[in-house]
């Protein structure tokens, strides 16, 4: 079960050129679908972190468990 708990990095970046607008707005459809229920949208807010941030281990900013799903569901060679 998900436990949420804060990132480990205290400052969010900000996308200052609209670079990620995008991401924001599906992550922003998902929330409206959900009744503004985050724990819905994980994945595409973690997709949108991918974007906005600098490369940084998603484990650190709250997403280990989704990280752990992806390769779990992988298929081995």
């Amino acid at each position: 079960s998900f436990k949420p708990r804060p990132p480990d990095k205290g400052a969010f970046p900000l996308d200052h050129f609209g670079e990620c607008s995008a991401f924001k707005e599906r992550f922003m459809e998902c929330l409206r679908q959900s009744g503004y229920e985050s724990s819905a949208c994980r994945q595409r807010a973690m997709a949108y972190l991918e974007q906005l941030m600098a490369n940084e281990p998603l484990e650190k900013l709250g997403f280990k468990d989704l990280i752990d799903e992806k390769s779990e569901a992988k298929p081995e060679k």
